[in-house]
């Protein structure tokens, strides 16, 4: 196998006005000519891989092989920006995709064609750790020292787990009040510095990125290209779950649009180089409360136009959100985001795979999540707007009842208890489960068995 090198792997602009291009060991976030984001490219001819998605599956057995055991570097021919000496792992992406019969009989659903694939497992409990471990060792790679993320949540824990795992630093910007206590505990426990801004995730992610511009810090939040990399893993692991056969949706939450993009990035990197001979259609889920994709890709039409995106658009929308003084609420707290910095890498992995963008309401997603935690492995509750708008898109006739499909479960229902015990004990949609109190009396006890 080939050594990655600046000739087989680079950063590019994603800009077709500029497509300037860096070296991979160099650390930039945006282009430093345009300011637009960057992706990592790779020169396909010169990267030996296997001839078929299944070989990846062989090192699965290598499990004294950390490299081999990991869920990311598994695959680490479709990522190959750094050397393996570089290479961080705590054991992520094991991970399950499971085959949810009951929750498909529920929604109307031939039996075999509902799946979800589950994060939860990852070893901070979100999807997150796929592009940190990715991220982690790019930092490595450029010899950072220090790293910072703004957050929601699921990014502040795993960045904090990661970081101490490679002996960075590591600071967190938290808006008040807008962060699940299950994963600030994890951040507090693995070491990781917060500061809590007096503000929305999106006043801590500019903030963030102006501190770490200014103090030479590593940022890891999914504007940094490498942690897309990481994540475009997920879709691999779906694919091997499936036998290696593509299905025909998957299903995402939105947020900061990282995941969307990198599926989209890796559905059209293995289309084009022979691993697939088609596309999923792709569906990102929103909640009413954070809906920004919604607005500007149904609303307003904007599209990603083989990269001219119309900026105009989304700076007058931004402006408006601004001048009304707009912040995002949902009880999904991990898509609480109403400025994604992933917004044109999204449109781009829509347009590859022909996608579609809706909103849930917040009793949607508390109503999908109890219907998923009954008949599965439970989840966070922006992962659930997944099956919350798959309700809609089977309605609306979208989906076909006898297709497959994928919905992401991003992270632990841990990750968000309170939402959870406030759900069922407050009787608060139609799915609750509250508990029921009685006297300390042997045949009371048994009438409410």
């Amino acid at each position: 196998m080939t050594m990655p090198s600046r000739e087989t792997a680079w950063q590019e602009c994603i800009n077709p006005d500029c497509r300037a291009q860096f070296e991979c060991a160099r650390t930039l976030f945006k282009c430093p000519k345009c300011g637009d984001l960057l992706d990592i490219r790779y020169d396909w001819d010169r990267i030996a891989r296997p001839a078929k998605l299944g070989a990846f599956a062989d090192r699965w057995a290598r499990r004294d092989q950390p490299l081999d055991f990991s869920g990311v570097w598994r695959f680490r021919e479709l990522l190959d920006f750094c050397p393996d000496a570089c290479k961080v792992t705590l054991g992520e992406g094991q991970t399950l995709l499971e085959r949810n019969d009951p929750l498909a009989s529920q929604l109307r659903i031939k039996p075999g064609r509902l799946f979800l694939q589950y994060e939860g497992l990852n070893p901070s409990g979100s999807f997150k750790d796929n592009g940190m471990t990715a991220a982690f060792s790019h930092a490595c790679m450029v010899g950072a020292r220090s790293s910072a993320c703004a957050s929601t949540g699921n990014t502040s824990a795993s960045m904090s787990l990661y970081a101490h795992a490679c002996g960075l630093k590591c600071t967190v910007f938290i808006g008040s009040g807008r962060i699940a206590f299950g994963k600030l505990s994890q951040a507090m426990d693995y070491g990781g510095h917060t500061i809590q801004i007096r503000g929305d995730f999106d006043d801590c992610m500019r903030q963030v990125q102006a501190v770490c511009a200014r103090e030479g810090i590593y940022l890891v939040n999914s504007l940094n290209p490498f942690r897309l990399e990481g994540q475009k893993t997920i879709m691999f692991r779906v694919l091997e779950g499936l036998g290696w056969e593509v299905p025909d949706w998957i299903i995402v939450p939105g947020g900061n649009l990282g995941n969307s993009s990198a599926f989209g990035k890796a559905f059209a990197e293995l289309r084009r180089i022979g691993l697939i001979d088609r596309v999923p259609r792709l569906a990102v889920v929103n909640a009413t409360g954070a809906n920004t994709l919604t607005q500007l890709f149904n609303e307003r039409g904007l599209r990603w136009n083989d990269g001219r995106v119309d900026q105009a658009m989304i700076d007058a929308y931004y402006d408006d959100l601004t001048q009304r003084g707009f912040s995002p609420h949902t009880c999904a707290s991990a898509i609480e985001i109403s400025r994604p910095v992933n917004l044109k890498k999204c449109l781009r992995a829509l347009d590859i795979c022909n996608g579609v963008v809706l909103a849930v309401s917040d009793e949607e997603i508390l109503d999908a999540k109890a219907q998923i935690g009954a008949t599965g492995l439970g989840c966070e509750p922006a992962s659930a707007a997944t099956i919350a708008g798959l309700k809609h898109l089977l309605a609306d006739g979208v989906v076909g009842r006898d297709e497959r499909v994928v919905c992401v479960l991003t992270g632990h229902p841990l990750k968000d208890p309170n939402v959870t015990v406030e759900y069922h004990r407050d009787r608060k949609g139609a799915f609750s489960n509250p508990p029921v109190e009685v006297p300390n009396d042997l045949e009371q006890i048994i009438r409410h068995l």
